[in-house]
């Protein structure tokens, strides 16, 4: 099974809370491949307005999308199986994702670059937050949360999958290694 997919890109995304970083992180450890965390390729004034509270708008996030659509190229370009944990809440935002694919074209779909939403109710996103800040852990405010929720589009068209981030992380990884992976 793990040989499935030489050169994907695998995106694990939802809002923030939602467990991308985790689930990416273990996902990768049994694909055997690179693991990025998105956040980690935010410029420190993005970092900033949102330890503040300040929403990102999209002259925020572009320069950070196009930099990891180049991440994600190459790594496919290379046949390297990678991992992403990244928010792409917006579908435009996907777009810019999947054009690491060099075969992607609007008609023809993406095959390369995968996308997972950890599907997790408000309530316990807030409550992962708030534990998050107890603990210093993460720059994004809980107070964020609203605006993130508000953001997220989701499309049947889109063929993205969706798996309850709310069950334990290895009964979440197995159901993506079996829903990307058959």
């Amino acid at each position: 099974m793990a040989s499935a997919l030489p050169g994907a890109a695998i995106v694990i995304m939802g809002v923030s809370g939602a467990g991308k970083t985790t689930i990416g992180k273990l996902l990768a450890g049994v694909l055997n491949c690179d693991f990025l965390d998105a956040d980690d390729f935010h410029s420190e004034s993005n970092k900033e307005k949102m330890r503040n509270g300040i929403p990102l708008a999209d002259e925020d996030r572009m320069p950070w999308l196009a930099t990891l659509c180049k991440v994600l190229r190459e790594h496919i370009a290379s046949e390297q199986r990678v991992v992403l944990a990244c928010s792409a809440l917006r579908k435009k935002y996907r777009e810019i994702l999947r054009t690491a694919d060099p075969y992607y074209s609007l008609e023809a779909g993406c095959h390369l670059v995968k996308f997972v939403l950890l599907n997790v109710s408000a309530e316990v996103l807030a409550d992962r937050l708030n534990a998050r800040a107890a603990q210093g852990k993460h720059f994004m405010s809980a107070a964020l949360l609203q605006s993130q929720l508000d953001l997220l589009e989701i499309e049947a068209i889109e063929g993205i999958l969706q798996v309850d981030g709310a069950q334990p992380p290895s009964t979440i990884v197995s159901t993506i290694q079996d829903l990307i992976l058959q």
